[in-house]
Parts: C-alpha cells; structure tokens; sequence
C-alpha cells in the first residue's frame, strides 16, 4: 500500500516536472503574430481627356468670279468659223452687243463710232476686217482672234492683244504621229514674217522624233515651186493657213500632187478633207472663247500688260479621211495636255 502511494507520488512529481518544462518552454518563445487583414490593391487610372467642344463647320461658299463688264463683239462677217466663236463667246457674258461688219450696212468706222459712245469696256474683233477696223478705230482695249498674219497689219500694240489662230503645235503633232505612227519626215512651206512659229513648230517636232523640213514663199507659184521639189522627200505636209501665199488653184494642185505621191496633209480646216486632205488638227470655237475671257479678265483686274502678245490655245479637234490614212473616219477633240486620247 505504502509502495502504491510512492509510485503514485512519483509519476505526481514527474508530472509537475513536465508541466513546469512546458510553461518554461512556452515562456520563451516569441508570441505569434496578429492576423493582418489584406489591404484592397489600389489601381490609378489615367486621367480621362475631355474633348473640347469643336466649333461648328462653316461651308464657304467659293467666290464667285465677278461679272464681266460690257463687251462689244465685232464679226467680219457671219460665216462659222466666226459665229461659232461669237456663240461661245456669249454664254460667259451677261452685257454685250454684236456687231456684223457684213450684215450691218454700214461702214466700219460708223459701228466703232456707236462702240465709243457706248459703255463697252473691250472690243473683241473676230476675223481680219474687224480686228484692223477696231484696232485702227477703238477707243478701249481690244481682243481679236482668227487671224493668222496679224504682224502684217500691226494688229499688236499697247491696248490690243490677240488669240492664236492655230491649235497647240505639239499637239498636233502628236495628233499626226497617233493616227500615222509612219510619219517620220514633215514638210511646210509658209510666208514671210512668221519666224517664231517656224522656230516653236521645229521644236515640237524635233520633240516627237519628226525632222520639220520648212520653205519661205513669197508668192502662191513659188509654193506651188518649192512644195513639188519637196513632196518626193517627205511622208507628211503640214499646211499653214497663209492665205498671201496660197491660192485656191494652187492649193487643188498641191492636194492633187501630195494623193499622187501618197504623201497625207494635214490641214487646219475639217471641211478640206473633202478636197483630198488626209487629217485636220482645227481649233475649237469654245477653246477660243475661253481663251478670250481670261484676257477679259486680266483687262477687268487692270493686268493687261501681263498679257501675251498672242494668247496660245489649248485644245484640238482632230478629224481624218479614212480613205486615205486606211482607218475609220473620225472626228475627236481633246486638250494639248492629253492628245493621246485622238486614237481611242
């Protein structure tokens, strides 16, 4: 019995022992640490641009070119080629008169008088009578145009300007070359007095790979001369409208020869198809106004001395006698800046 209680007195202490290790132990070890709480992540957005506020569009209407002023159109008389331009011509104009020399009656300087005392601004003379009578007799600036051999007649002073009479050169060449690629050797014979055109239609043909064999004739027989030496040597004939040197019996001839030589001519005029000629490189009458309007108005806005002796053309009517150049018949106008467009 005592043992018992020994033994049970032992595993007592023991107990304590053990007991008193554990809070010993625990005594010495860090206390744990207090839960934290996860903080929310934090995100910055970039700040969000505010459009401002555009004004509204405005449609300007583009300026209107200002009216021209009152105009005085002279014809040398009714035929087409002068009508047409006339025509043309008054589709830009709102003030305007026309007068025709042939039709009118009455001399020349008795119309010009009635100009003066008008309130024109501008004579515009079409064709040789009426420019030599306007430019002789008017009392404002004056615009002609069809007119070839202006320079014989001093048409060209401080207060007149001209219109080329012929379509753009390297556009008629280029014409020529598209509806006969062949062409190769180019003959002209023409009067005296018309240096710079010779010089400007040797460059537009040297331009095109053509050698331009050019003669100066004083006479329709001295044409007639130099063109039947020349007709064996080229392929193409140019013809220059220069009525001083040619004659219409002298002209059948020509055409006659160049058909006998199979030599094709190319003419100013669409209407000499018919008498044997193989193409026409013609102006065009609404390039021709058009023309005449910007020197309007350069004379509106006072620049007329920015303005050309002869303002160039710009445009081409090209037709062709398909008998002769063994193609369909055709009539095609387009602008010198695109007269590839002939062949299509």
């Amino acid at each position: 019995m005592r043992r018992n209680r020994a033994i049970t007195n032992g595993w007592a202490r023991f107990a304590a022992v053990i007991a008193a290790v554990a809070i010993s132990a625990c005594s010495t070890l860090p206390p744990e640490p207090e839960p934290v709480e996860e903080q929310p992540e934090i995100v910055v957005e970039p700040p969000v641009a505010i459009a401002e506020p555009r004004p509204p569009v405005k449609l300007i209407k583009p300026p209107q070119p200002r009216q021209l002023p009152p105009v005085a159109i002279v014809l040398t008389n009714n035929q087409p080629a002068y009508a047409e331009v006339a025509q043309e011509l008054i589709r830009h104009l709102v003030d305007f008169d026309i007068y025709d020399l042939h039709e009118n009656g009455a001399p020349p300087v008795s119309i010009l008088r009635a100009i003066n005392d008008s309130d024109a601004s501008a004579v515009v003379a079409i064709g040789l009578r009426a420019a030599q009578s306007a430019v002789a007799m008017s009392g404002v600036p004056v615009i002609f145009s069809q007119v070839f051999n202006h320079q014989d007649h001093d048409l060209l002073g401080d207060s007149s300007r001209g219109i080329s009479a012929l379509a753009p050169l390297d556009a008629q060449i280029v014409a020529w070359k598209k509806m006969d690629p062949a062409v190769s050797r180019i003959g002209a014979i023409i009067g005296p007095g018309h240096d710079d055109l010779i010089a400007e239609a040797e460059l537009a043909a040297a331009r095109h790979g053509i050698e331009l064999r050019v003669q100066v004739a004083d006479s329709d027989q001295q044409t007639l001369y130099y063109f039947k030496r020349m007709v064996r040597d080229i392929d193409g004939y140019w013809l220059f409208p220069d009525n001083r040197i040619l004659s219409p019996r002298v002209l059948d001839q020509m055409l006659a020869e160049a058909n006998r030589q199979g030599v094709p001519v190319g003419v100013p005029n669409e209407s000499m198809l018919k008498m044997g000629a193989a193409i026409s490189m013609s102006t065009m009458a609404s390039d021709i106004a058009a023309a005449i309007v910007k020197v309007l108005r350069k004379l509106q806005a006072g620049e007329l001395e920015q303005v050309p002796p002869l303002t160039p053309l710009e445009e081409i009517r090209v037709a062709i006698n398909g008998e002769l150049l063994s193609r369909p018949a055709v009539a095609q106008s387009t602008t010198s800046n695109s007269s590839e467009e002939v062949d299509r």
